[in-house]
């Protein structure tokens, strides 16, 4: 039988392989979203710069074909990422990317160049705190999850009711912050729930796929916080 500084040394030696590979699989992770960040960059400032190919997709029909291919990737990427092929998922991931940057290349485009960069860098401070803190903390922030997605939800069709029935700037305005403000707490959920994921017994296919789930999760949220940061900006400038 081993003595119990044996037993100490070789749960220390496995503590510290679990750390090392978490901290492997976190950085894949967001080394993953930030090449998709970069990558909706430089697709927002190819269609932004380019009048007519972004007035042949919203200014027709063409607009909701886009926005419920958003929707219906985005409820479909889970499933297609976890059971399919890695090619699979990275083709689901770099489409969601890129069907995404298409949906806000129009705020880019009525936006100055001072406020797109305004919003990158508050965007940037916000999520990397709340992703911070959704890493660190020891509190359980599962019971947030349900909350968080009906709130969300409930802005998303106040904001489309505003859109096209009240036409609201103030409420726009409101719900805009509000917005700001739960997907900011979405994405220390989403951190840790990324973190929770982690399997040190996962075979390198599962954890890729897996990391790239959780890459996608957190794009996600940095987008819509970027996106809703600049259009306060935009409000506020009175534009």
């Amino acid at each position: 039988m081993s003595d119990p500084q044996t037993r100490s040394n070789v749960w220390r030696s496995s503590a510290a392989s679990v750390d090392a590979g978490l901290r492997a699989y976190m950085l894949s992770v967001y080394n993953l979203m930030a090449l998709a960040i970069g990558f909706t960059g430089v697709v927002c400032y190819y269609v932004a710069s380019n009048e007519a190919l972004l007035f042949a997709i919203f200014g027709t029909p063409l607009m909701w074909v886009v926005f419920f291919a958003v929707l219906g990737l985005g409820w479909m990427a889970p499933r297609l990422i976890l059971t399919k092929s890695l090619s699979t998922a990275h083709i689901v991931f770099w489409s969601y990317a890129a069907l995404l940057a298409l949906m806000i290349s129009p705020m880019i485009y009525a936006s100055t160049q001072a406020d797109v960069a305004r919003a990158f860098f508050i965007t940037s401070a916000i999520f990397a705190s709340l992703s911070f803190y959704g890493y660190t903390t020891k509190r359980d922030l599962a019971p947030w999850g349900k909350f968080l997605f009906m709130a969300s939800l409930g802005l998303c069709l106040a904001i489309l009711v505003n859109v096209f029935f009240v036409k609201s700037t103030p409420l726009d305005l409101f719900l805009s912050i509000g917005m700001v403000l739960i997907v900011s707490a979405m994405t220390a959920y989403q951190t840790q729930m990324v973190k929770d994921t982690y399997d040190p017994s996962d075979s390198p296919k599962v954890a890729r796929a897996k990391a790239i789930l959780g890459a996608l999760g957190l794009y996600a949220t940095f987008v819509t916080i970027f996106f809703y940061v600049l259009r306060i900006l935009t409000i506020l400038r009175g534009q």
